[in-house]
């Protein structure tokens, strides 16, 4: 796998191959294609989003898809930690403040594809390379349409680049202050009418220690990580308006967390299959299939031992969808469509003697969920005003669910066997936006969303040491409610604003409960209600931009019953306030120049509102300078201040997030 993961250096050490000049426009009779799924619709002006450009993505201080969104208000992981010195299963996403937990209630999507896990419904931060995307689009507030179940928060749309964009050769080559690597590299040609691309990327590191200086042990470690990606992709003309997708991804990322010995690997080979018909009946048909797997080693903090060895998660995900849009006349766009995921799979694992060493029990816990959808959405143009509507109706089915744990003679020690279930449930979205001018534009609406469970959180319980968390079967669907206004202004060229009010409502919001000092459950709460601003600035004037964000939430919790104790607190690791800013500057051609500042408020680590985690105000920064033909220096900056970035707070036990980190290195092309 080492050799696969060094292809980026290789093909980055070749013979330098002569750039690919922009497509020159082609014939009429010449089929053009567009490695992309239909346009968007009307709607989009409706709904609370925002776009990220190329540009934006590829210059991020610190290279990480992560950082990327964090330019988008409202967007949030459940920990502050990267994609580097986190554990994967941890990489939950979610928009709006409506957090708690690790799984994602965002929906993310890589050309039309969903990208969590199917076990732990984390994101696979690590495998999605920002050089590899065109674009980025998130979509605040529930969402109906394609794969909607999903997205409780919002919908996260990632769509790669095509050759046009990245060109006959493209790469880049990194090192840190640390002595860490990045490096990366794509071909893209075109194919006949079509085109095809295959990518790669290595990033491998010591590491920081994430434990401070004064709480350090010999066991202690740094956060070091080893992860590769290798992806593939093409698109073929069938016809004048047909065309056909194809696109694989296999990616393998380790890493060790706090302790010797604390390793965790996940991995994944993922391929999709989309044909898109852009006739007079539009379709967009889509399959994909998954396979991923997640191992991680857990040290006692005491005695500095294995206690537990997760040696194998393996998981399946598969899944599709078929959108039609009949022709119903210029000013209506309709949608129909049925989509389809199934996730299974099963945890092995393996508990010992902190103080022997002697293996004490064998566990394993597993299951499938599914979820069949049905949509219709349709768009309504009036001159200056769009109206649209969606309703989707989801089965939901829940089987198979076990956990079973024996001791080391195999006598049974716990064992459950959760009852099959399904369930239907109905969710809208609708909304109208008015062009009142040429520079203001209002908009308002109102939808509903859905999200399972997910095996994690049903069947698997977890130990961070003094803490047990246990799983609950049980767990039923969450549901949002929720509403929205806003406006966007663009009083002149080059100057874009735009403010969002919500309010959403989570029921039977998914969180972990505290219910002794050292025993924890996940339950349904009643709710989570989240209101708040969203505010967004753009400004271009010749060679400067900024780009600024922020946004604020009142987040509760509300609590009834045996959740009493916890009505008016709010989440756990969930901001109040968080804003970001990036100013580039581009003097000359080939150059840019950028600063980025971020701050997020303070968190509470639980749901007792006990241990929090200061707020953080962090610098990065971006420069690169052209050297000759398609080739540049790059700098980058991460934490320049060297703020103290508190993402973990169990009774006083801290993890540190990343410290001052200087990169160097060569870029060519993009």
């Amino acid at each position: 796998m080492k050799a696969i993961a060094a292809l980026p250096i290789l093909a980055l050490a070749a013979t330098p191959l002569a750039a690919q000049e922009a497509r020159e426009e082609t014939d009429e009779d010449e089929i053009v294609v567009v490695g992309q799924g239909l346009e968007e619709t009307p709607a989009a002006v409706a709904y609370a989003a925002r776009e990220l450009e190329r540009e934006q993505i590829v210059t991020s201080p610190s290279g990480r898809i992560e950082d990327v969104l964090g330019a988008v208000a409202g967007f949030q992981q459940f920990r502050r930690s990267d994609s580097r010195s986190s554990n994967p299963s941890a990489q939950g996403v979610t928009l709006r403040a409506l957090g708690g937990n690790a799984t994602s209630r965002a929906l993310v999507l890589l050309d039309g594809v969903p990208m969590a896990d199917p076990f732990f419904g984390y994101i696979p931060l690590s495998a999605i390379a920002p050089e590899r995307l065109s674009s980025i689009r998130v979509t605040r507030g529930g969402g109906s349409g394609p794969f909607g179940a999903g997205a409780l928060a919002g919908t996260i749309e990632l769509t790669s680049a095509d050759a046009g964009e990245l060109g006959l050769l493209s790469g880049s080559l990194l090192a840190n202050d640390r002595g860490e690597t990045e490096a990366s590299a794509t071909v893209a040609s075109e194919l006949g009418g079509g085109f095809g691309v295959i990518s790669g990327r290595w990033d491998r590191g010591k590491g920081f220690y994430t434990t401070p200086e004064a709480d350090r042990v010999p066991a202690s470690a740094r956060a070091a990580f080893d992860s590769w990606s290798i992806g593939l992709r093409g698109v073929a003309p069938i016809s004048d308006t047909l065309e056909l997708q194809a696109r694989g991804l296999a990616f393998r990322d380790e890493r060790t967390l706090r302790f010797d010995g604390a390793d965790s690997s996940s991995e994944g080979q993922d391929v999709s299959v989309r044909l898109v018909s852009r006739g007079d009946w539009q379709v967009d048909a889509l399959a994909y299939l998954q396979a991923r797997n997640f191992s991680n080693v857990v040290i006692s903090s005491t005695r500095f031992t294995r206690v537990l060895d997760q040696r194998n998660t393996p998981s399946t995900g598969l899944g599709g969808k078929l959108e039609l849009r009949p022709p119903v006349g210029e000013d209506h766009v309709l949608r129909l469509g049925v989509d389809y995921r199934r996730s299974d799979g099963e945890l092995q694992e393996e508990a010992y003697s902190a103080f022997t060493g002697a293996l004490r029990e064998r566990r394993r816990a597993g299951g499938t969920n599914s979820d069949l959808g049905f949509f219709i959405e349709d768009d309504w143009s009036l001159g200056p005003v769009v109206l649209t509507g969606g309703v989707r109706a989801d089965r939901t089915v829940i089987s198979g669910g076990f956990y079973r744990a024996v001791d080391a003679g195999g006598a049974l020690v716990s064992e459950t066997i959760a009852p099959d279930r399904s369930d239907w449930t109905v969710t809208y979205r609708a909304g109208a936006a008015w062009q009142a001018s040429d520079a203001i534009r209002l908009r308002a609406a109102a939808y509903s969303g859905l999200r399972l469970p997910t095996l994690n959180e049903l069947y698997r319980p977890f130990v961070v040491f003094p803490v047990t968390t246990e799983a609950n079967a049980a767990l039923e669907n969450e549901k949002l409610e929720g509403f929205e206004a806003g406006l966007d202004i663009t009083p002149v060229e080059g100057v874009e604003f735009s403010l969002t009010a919500f309010d959403n409502r989570v029921e039977n919001a998914i969180a972990n409960v505290t219910l002794t000092p050292t025993l924890r459950q996940r339950q349904n709460l009643p709710a989570i209600d989240a209101q708040g601003l969203e505010a967004g600035l753009s400004l271009t004037q010749g060679a400067f931009s900024l780009d600024a964000t922020a946004t604020y939430t009142d987040a509760t919790v509300d609590g009834q019953g045996a959740s009493l104790a916890l009505d008016g607190n709010r989440p756990p690791q969930t901001p109040e306030f968080a804003a970001a800013a990036t100013a580039s500057w581009r003097p000359s051609k080939g150059w840019l120049l950028a600063a980025t500042l971020r701050h997020v408020g303070k968190q509470f680590e639980s749901d007792q509102e006990s241990d929090v985690l200061p707020a953080a105000t962090t610098l990065g920064a971006y420069a690169q300078i052209p050297l000759s033909g398609r080739f540049s220096i790059v700098l980058r900056g991460e934490n320049l201040t060297d703020e103290t970035i508190v993402t973990r707070n169990s009774d006083g036990n801290l993890d540190l997030g990343a410290p001052r980190t200087v990169w160097a290195g060569v870029r060519i092309g993009y």
